[in-house]
């Protein structure tokens, strides 16, 4: 990846893992917008971005991203670009629909080709795979690790914890089966794989800024 050009960094990761916020990291040391599938989502609901609607976007002109986000608000401030993050910080609905995944990919693509920028999950590294520029990671962690997380960011019992990764890590995998026929946990889909154990997200990001040189 040439950070020199116009890039996306896709990043898969396990819940628990704190990957989403080395994402979050890297795009502010690289200056660049931070999009996770929370933002996507809040992006198609209060905007109400059905395949139709973009369709029709699309067809008045190319770029209809860069249009998008002027007309509503979401460009630069300043020369600074946005870090778009989603107000809650609970684990989003996982279930979908044709439709939203089809719009989804609409979205990722657009934003892909307007700007170089980070995204968290969402299928990503499959979506954006034929990118010119792209580079794929998937960061995990040991359960241990995992579970420690998640009863202390969001205020769980070690049994509850437990009961909510093997809930998520199940829906995510066929998420990502159902609509790209692949799986997430293959390393062959990625360019670089990181394990968290024994490191802070500062520190995972800078080994990630390291890789690409």
């Amino acid at each position: 990846m040439n950070k020199n050009e116009k890039f996306v960094i896709t990043i898969n990761r396990e819940l628990g893992s704190g990957g989403r916020t080395v994402g979050e990291i890297l795009a502010k040391k690289l200056q660049v917008p931070f999009y996770d599938k929370a933002v996507i989502k809040a992006l198609q609901r209060e905007y109400h971005l059905s395949v139709a609607d973009i369709e029709s976007l699309k067809g008045r002109k190319h770029n209809w991203w860069a249009d998008f986000k002027r007309a509503m608000g979401l460009s630069d401030i300043m020369g600074q670009p946005r870090f778009y993050k989603p107000t809650i910080n609970q684990e989003p609905d996982l279930l979908t629909t044709d439709e939203i995944f089809k719009s989804e990919t609409e979205i990722l693509t657009a934003i892909a080709d307007d700007e170089s920028c980070v995204i968290a999950g969402r299928s990503g590294f499959s979506i954006l795979a034929d990118h010119p520029n792209h580079l794929s990671i998937l960061i995990q962690a040991s359960m241990e690790h995992r579970i420690e997380r998640v009863m202390k960011r969001q205020s769980r019992s070690r049994e509850d914890a437990i009961e909510v990764i093997k809930k998520v890590d199940e829906m995510r995998e066929n998420y990502v089966k159902h609509y790209t026929g692949k799986s997430r946990y293959d390393t062959r889909n990625y360019d670089l794989v990181i394990s968290m154990d024994g490191k802070t997200e500062e520190q995972v990001a800078d080994l990630i800024l390291a890789f690409i040189g």
